[in-house]
């Protein structure tokens, strides 16, 4: 069967997981509209391939149908840089499978690593992050939920997954701590600063119900990921952030500004629930080429 572009259609399992890893890419990496498009293209034409040959699903995948689609993009003349780009993307996508337990062996493990150039990820100034906490209005239940999901975001670097599978039960009021379960299901404990605290102090006092959940959206379960999303996108644009806004985007925000302040990059990698450093390290990069920008725009022989 094919669509209407004459393209064949993906089977169900392919369509499904690559629908649940561009939501991913969208709401937990907060990747711009462009490059999810791309990735969709570049892993569209690799799963078509993938059902000439008769595959139906992620879990019949081998490594040897990715050396024979490589194999065919370059009979077709495909420029090394595209072909690099394209592993990129069906190695991000068999990884994902294999984190979200969907799959037990990843198919791209010994191919030869895509070199491509680090992305450092989008950076909030502290201006563009208070114009964006002024958004909500807190005359209403909705706006104080708002207001106290983006404090606490930015005042603690929670992951969004963090975020909104908190539960009352994880906050300490008295002594100003959040506690979550990361990556692994490794947990950490994270101070949460006084603005962050009373706005969910006074959220939490609007409450009537008592669902052990933090925050709840509006049939009363907990929110999802893709509604804080939204509704972050919403205030970006009410606050004039001309850059692409997600609940990532505030996470890098809290590292970068942290690190400006003189934090150490070990505390950094504590607070981030980072199991590497070298994660963390990407943050130094962010902060060396702000500095560069100030330096070349003030520094009279830049």
């Amino acid at each position: 069967m094919t669509d209407e572009n004459g393209q064949r259609e993906l089977s169900s399992e392919f369509a499904a997981a690559l629908d649940e890893f561009l939501d991913t890419l969208a709401v937990e990496r907060g990747l711009a509209a462009n490059t999810i498009a791309a990735y969709r293209r570049d892993l569209l034409d690799h799963l078509r391939f993938l059902q000439s040959k008769n595959l139906r699903a992620p879990t019949e995948v081998e490594e040897s149908h990715l050396i024979m689609d490589l194999g065919r993009l370059r009979r077709q003349g495909a420029a090394l840089s595209t072909v690099m780009r394209k592993l990129s993307a069906v190695r991000c996508f068999y990884r994902h499978l294999v984190r979200g337990e969907k799959l037990v062996v990843d198919p791209t493990a010994h191919l030869p690593p895509a070199k491509l150039s680090r992305r450092l990820p989008e950076v909030l100034s502290v201006e563009d992050v208070l114009r964006l906490l002024d958004q909500p209005d807190t005359n209403t239940h909705r706006g104080l939920r708002d207001k106290a999901m983006i404090e606490l975001l930015y005042a603690t670097g929670l992951r969004v997954s963090e975020l909104v599978n908190l539960k009352r039960s994880d906050l300490n009021l008295d002594l100003a701590l959040v506690r979550c379960i990361g990556k692994g299901s490794k947990e950490r404990i994270v101070p949460v600063g006084a603005p962050a605290m009373e706005a969910v102090k006074t959220y939490l006092g609007m409450r009537k119900d008592v669902a052990p959940a933090l925050f709840l959206g509006n049939k009363g379960k907990p929110i999802t990921r893709v509604a804080f999303w939204r509704i972050l996108q919403r205030y970006a644009r009410q606050a004039g952030i001309r850059v692409a806004v997600s609940p990532h985007t505030l996470r890098h925000s809290f590292a970068t500004h942290m690190l400006d302040g003189g934090a150490d990059l070990r505390a950094i990698q504590e607070l981030l629930g980072h199991a590497s450093i070298a994660t963390t390290q990407i943050y130094t990069h962010v902060s060396t080429d702000r500095l560069r920008e100030v330096y070349q725009a003030h520094h009279p022989r830049a």
